[in-house]
């Protein structure tokens, strides 16, 4: 049974499936593999030849006296390693360089995957664990194709040649040799079990690891403030043991895999020389067919051992693809209908139409249409949501957090689909829309602000083809031209990761000048004044009153004085829109808006006659 946090484990049958998936990745690459597997061939033969070229040596040259055929057996011995040392350095370096590419399509794959990716799929799982998909748990992978799912047929071709002269020098010999592998049967079979199961713990506690190592990392800033690092470090300590655990499993079935082995391997050549030394002094078999069948012996359980070590590395590649192809196979939810047009573009009307949303769907009770209750359930964010902002109009969204004015834009963006109702811009529902298009007609300035590394310029273009002189004029209108005129290159300085060189006033007018530089026909404010000082707020609200003409306006603020002169303003509260209207509508209704609008104002008195005091 797995958490809610952790992706499903797939049973053993599914292996050969796995397998055969993972194998697909190679047909871009046939001709290397071809040549690694002609080269795995040679390798083989080259390999067989050493033992016979020893019996040679011992029975034609070296009991006959035959210096001169000795060395000329020698020169081929050592030509035959020579051969086999180039060999395995073209396959070993062909092999490498495959894998490599491998991974470059696989992470390709993985990451476009993620981008495709609805954004609720990201609420239920961690960066951390999403990481490991395209770093750990790709490098097992590609370690199957290296070293393991091509080298395996030359491990079984020098397996089948060397029985076969094995069996040709002496039968009974072979026999005595082959006696051990029912052992060795029932030794893999129990080591596939364990190593399989372990493998899974390793991977789940290296997820977990990442996942850890973000979040605190990333929130570095809170745990110093709040002292967590004591408890923080007991936490890391915990998952860690937890892994050093998973590790040690493995390491104990590995532990007891090869020295058993090598047991097996050391009995069956004790075998040999007892029942082949008795065949010797009995004249049944000669002293160079009994060294060759020890050298044989010793080589028939090296490509055992390596195939163990295959099928070793077969089950770390099996536990990391079953979590690689379980994100691959995530269906995206947000996605663009057939026969959407890519190239439309919105002029700005949008409307809710009796929206009813949840991020938990499936929970909601039963009952009502569409089976969704008539009184709405706790875990309901909006319920029986309705309005319409025109084309060039603008709206305001107040109310206590939580009430459901970030998730109306997140519905709006189609962040997220409906479970109810409908959202439509321009009188098309958004699930109708391609996706790109319609996130391209419109712009959103959120409260936290990413920016990317790179530099300032390019943070306002995202990648866009927008040209220089339209990226000063959108800094320019935010007020955000004379900070950035003030920085050592201006729009070409170096911007860290997360703007970690700004300040927090600084990357909101960045996010700003993003916005209005791509032009958006419906442009959206989610708090976004609210971390700039009084100066520059104003400065922007005189900016927003020319650039926000002909555009649609929606404005997410908790402070009121920024919203006094939209067109309408909704107040939600627990998810419905209780009252509508204009700033001088809403306060002669002395309803919700009044009280948030006075509890507001008298937080003002209060500051105000603190300042006056201190002054004083």
């Amino acid at each position: 049974m797995t958490t809610p946090d952790e992706d499903p484990i797939a049973p053993a049958s599914h292996d050969f499936g796995l397998l055969r998936r993972l194998l697909g990745y190679l047909r871009p690459h046939a001709g290397a593999v071809f040549v690694s597997l002609l080269l795995i061939v040679a390798q083989a033969a080259l390999d067989l030849a050493g033992p016979y070229l020893t019996k040679i040596a011992i029975d034609e040259h070296i009991a006959t006296g035959d210096a001169a055929g000795l060395a000329r057996v020698a020169a081929l011995f050592l030509l035959a390693l020579v051969l086999a040392f180039g060999v395995r350095f073209l396959q070993s370096y062909i092999m490498q360089m495959t894998g490599q590419r491998i991974m470059q399509d696989m992470r390709r794959e993985i990451f476009a995957q993620l981008q495709r990716l609805h954004v609720a799929y990201f609420d239920r799982h961690p960066v951390g664990r999403l990481m490991t998909r395209v770093t750990t748990d790709v490098d097992a992978v590609n370690e199957l194709f290296t070293s393991g799912v091509v080298t395996v047929f030359g491990d079984l071709f020098t397996l089948v040649g060397i029985m076969a002269v094995m069996l040709a020098l002496d039968w009974r010999l072979a026999l005595v040799t082959f006696a051990a592998i029912p052992l060795f049967i029932v030794l893999t079979d129990w080591f596939r079990r364990g190593a399989r199961q372990s493998f899974r713990e390793t991977r789940k506690w290296v997820a977990r690891i990442n996942a850890f190592l973000q979040e605190n990392l990333s929130g570095m800033t809170v745990v110093q403030l709040y002292r967590r690092e004591r408890r923080n470090q007991h936490a890391f300590a915990g998952i860690n043991r937890k892994h050093y655990d998973a590790n040690m499993q493995a390491i104990f079935y590995y532990a007891v895999f090869y020295p058993v082995i090598e047991l097996l391997a050391a009995v069956a050549t004790g075998l040999i020389l007892i029942y082949g030394g008795a065949q010797v002094l009995a004249g049944g078999l000669t002293l160079g067919a009994l060294v060759a069948f020890i050298q044989y012996s010793e080589r028939f359980w090296r490509p055992i051992s390596d195939l163990s070590e295959k099928f070793n590395v077969l089950q770390a590649a099996m536990a990391a693809s079953e979590r690689i192809f379980g994100l691959l196979d995530t269906a995206p939810q947000v996605v663009t209908p057939s026969g959407a047009s890519g190239t439309e573009r919105a002029e700005g009307r949008v409307s809710f139409e009796g929206v009813w949303f949840t991020y938990e769907p499936g929970k909601q009770r039963a009952g009502g249409l569409g089976g969704v209750a008539q009184h709405p359930p706790e875990n309901y964010v909006l319920s029986d949501v309705e309005f319409a902002v025109e084309p060039g109009r603008s709206v305001a969204l107040v109310g206590a957090t939580g009430a459901g004015k970030t998730s109306i834009i997140s519905l709006l963006m189609r962040f997220y689909d409906v479970e109810r109702g409908r959202v439509a811009v321009d009188g098309k529902d958004v699930r109708e829309w391609d996706v790109a298009a319609l996130r391209s007609s419109m712009a959103l300035v959120l409260q936290d602000v990413h920016l990317f590394s790179g530099t300032i310029a390019s943070n306002i273009r995202l990648g866009s083809e927008i040209p220089m002189a339209r990226v000063r004029a959108a800094a320019e209108a935010v007020a955000a031209h004379r900070f950035i005129e003030r920085l050592p290159q201006g729009y070409d300085t170096e911007v860290k990761e997360r703007g970690a060189t700004l300040s927090v006033g600084q990357k909101q007018l960045l996010s700003f000048a993003r916005a209005l530089a791509h032009d958006p026909r419906v442009l959206i404010l989610d708090e976004a004044t609210s971390s700039v000082d009084t100066e520059t707020e104003q400065l922007i609200q005189r900016a927003l009153k020319i650039l926000l003409r002909g555009r649609t306006a929606i404005v997410i603020a908790h402070r009121l004085s920024t919203v006094q002169n939209v067109d309408l303003i909704l107040v939600l509260h627990k998810g419905k829109i209780r009252e509508r209207g204009t700033h001088q509508e809403l306060l002669a209704r002395r309803g919700i808006y009044f009280k948030l609008y006075e509890l507001q104002y008298k937080d003002q008195e209060i500051r105000a006659a603190g300042e006056a005091q201190v002054t004083a």
